[in-house]
């Protein structure tokens, strides 16, 4: 089974990520903040990291880069999740390391399915 770590402030956006994952047969965990996404990432080692942008304690940005230059963490793919959809914003994240960026508002059904293809592409399969 494959184990997903979901980093968003919107406590809302993380339950509606979590089932939907989970309805897929997926482990989540959940983080509140950057800090503690990056610490659970390093005690957890998930398949994949989805990565909110804005959040308190440290940005998704700050994040990523911690969990790139970390080699318990660094091969981890993450997708970022945002409304911050300017191509600038974009290009930033996929430059600090992240594979996909996906842009706020989504599809539960599209989110589940890129995550499915990325974990799938990684050799990790679906859960």
């Amino acid at each position: 089974m494959s184990r997903i770590l979901i980093a968003d402030d919107e406590p809302h956006i993380r339950k509606l990520v979590s089932f939907a994952l989970g309805n897929r047969g997926y482990e989540v965990v959940e983080a509140c903040d950057g800090g503690e996404a990056v610490r659970l990432a390093s005690e957890t080692q998930p398949d994949l990291i989805l990565l909110d942008v804005m959040m308190p304690v440290m940005t998704g940005y700050d994040a990523l880069r911690q969990l790139k230059t970390d080699p318990a963490t660094a091969e981890i793919p993450v997708i970022m999740l945002s409304a911050k959809s300017q191509k600038t914003e974009v290009e930033e994240g996929l430059a600090c390391g992240a594979r996909e960026y996906i842009c706020k508002p989504f599809t539960p059904k599209d989110l589940v399915q890129r995550v499915a293809e990325l974990l799938e592409n990684n050799g990790e399969g679906t859960p």
